[in-house]
């Protein structure tokens, strides 16, 4: 541009000069030629030189421009980078949920496997209460003790299916008072080696909720057990169920140790535990209120608790939507001592102990049974002999009892026997797994033999 101008500033000094000896006629006229030509020259002036100041003013910003691209460009590569490494933090995360998953499962399966010949030499025991006075009062300390045992692995595995998602309610019509006489039953040993009473305030219109009977009835017993271990023995607690919109509401009040302010917010989260004295702690893994508050909110319910602190007792509050449809009454289970019909059952199990005492407790119900420690054994003793059952534990060594179920079925002549498959997994996909293979019913370890025998006695031939 400086080029330029200088050009036409040169050209405008070379245009002829009017002098002395010149023809003066002409000078008007050259001097208004002279003065169009400075106008023209000053406006192309005023065009380049505004030019300039726009090129420079855009020169100006570039660098600025050059910034914000940069700014941008580090902007986009951060967003790329966090949302891969979200991607990876989420794929890490849920990769932990399965090895804990699977590390609580595998926990509760070898923990079930020495209950389960504890469980049964202890039910022994309640058979011979006749050979020494004490027995009795042993025994009933071995089956608390038990109890709490098997409660502390479900709830552990409780706790790992709420974590991952994985807990399946059996919904339908719940009788509330029907709930909660499971629920006291089930928490009636606390209660009784605590020497506490409880009582239940009903409305007369019976209630009915839609939800799991089990889980729901874990809720309250796990509520009731709560209350139990903190209050002190002889001491009352209560019930009071009553209706709240269309929401039942069931109080849990107990006079015990209270809850801080302080602890109150985080009181239903895994694992928090209130302060104890060492002579008033009673166990437990703080498992329990975070379940409670858990399976509450899948019924579609709240939980919530209320103290005034320190030594003045605690109330626990859960609103569940109420079911305004009839509920089909109960069917009462009926469980024998003794069996109609002495069964031929093949026990298989390698556990000695468990085997043992299985075994012993079926012999003393009055059945015939045949023990096998290993699946390729109990495989060759049933296609050789008739049997009416089959009871068989899962992880056997060489062929496992899924192997063998499907052995049996495809080789077996005449009448089947029927299948039940013992494990020390709990798991929807063992259990369906179990059923696919052959098996006709599945229970977890350590077995109840009310529960056992009265199956053998519905399903005997």
């Amino acid at each position: 541009m400086n080029k330029e101008l200088d050009i036409s500033l040169s050209g405008l000094s070379a245009m002829p000069r009017d002098d002395v000896g010149g023809n003066r006629g002409n000078r008007g006229e050259l001097a208004e030629l002279h003065g169009d030509e400075v106008a023209r020259l000053g406006g192309l002036i005023a065009q380049l030189l505004q030019d300039v100041d726009v090129l420079q003013k855009r020169q100006s910003g570039m660098p600025q421009l050059e910034n914000h691209v940069l700014q941008l460009r580090e902007a986009n590569e951060n967003l790329v980078r966090a949302t891969f490494g979200a991607q990876d933090l989420q794929a890490v995360a849920e990769a932990a949920t399965r090895r804990q998953t699977e590390f609580l499962s595998m926990l509760a399966h070898e923990l079930r496997n020495p209950l389960q010949p504890i469980a049964l030499a202890n039910d022994l025991l309640g058979k011979l209460t006749g050979s020494h006075p004490e027995l009795p009062r042993l025994q009933g300390i071995i089956d608390r003790q038990v109890q709490h045992l098997a409660r502390l692995v479900n709830d552990l595995l409780d706790a790992s299916r709420v974590t991952s998602g994985k807990l399946v309610l059996q919904n339908g019509p719940v009788r509330l008072a029907e709930m909660l006489e499971i629920a006291i039953e089930t928490s009636q040993p606390s209660l009784d080696r605590r020497r506490q009473t409880v009582t239940v305030e009903l409305p007369e219109q019976p209630i009915v909720i839609k939800g799991d009977l089990v889980r729901l009835a874990q809720v309250f017993t796990n509520l009731l057990i709560n209350a139990s271990k903190f209050s002190p023995e002889g001491e009352h607690i209560s019930v009071h169920v009553s209706t709240h919109g269309q929401a039942a509401r069931i109080l849990v009040r107990d006079h015990g140790m209270g809850i801080s302010a302080a602890m109150q917010p985080f009181i239903f989260d895994l694992f928090t535990q209130g302060e104890r004295s060492m002579e008033r702690a009673q166990g437990g893994l703080g498992i329990g209120l975070s379940l409670v508050r858990s399976v509450v909110e899948l019924h579609g319910g709240t939980v919530a608790v209320s103290s005034a602190g320190a030594g003045c007792g605690s109330e626990f509050a859960v609103l569940l939507p109420m079911e305004f449809e009839r509920a089909s009454p109960p069917v009462p289970a009926t469980v024998s001592a003794q069996p109609a019909k002495s069964c031929k059952i093949l026990l298989v199990e390698d556990n000695p102990d468990a085997n043992e005492t299985l075994r012993l407790l079926l012999v003393l119900s009055g059945h015939e049974v045949k023990a096998c420690f290993n699946g390729v054994s109990a495989a060759a003793e049933a296609l050789l002999c008739q049997y009416d059952f089959v009871i068989s534990d899962i992880g056997l060594p060489g062929m496992d009892g899924y192997e063998l179920v499907q052995e049996i079925r495809a080789h077996a002549s005449g009448r089947l026997p029927y299948f039940i498959a013992t494990s020390g997994y709990q798991q929807d996909i063992q259990r369906a797994r179990a059923i696919d293979c052959g098996f006709d019913h599945y229970l977890v370890k350590p077995l109840a033999i009310d529960v056992l025998l009265a199956l053998i006695e519905h399903h005997a031939h």
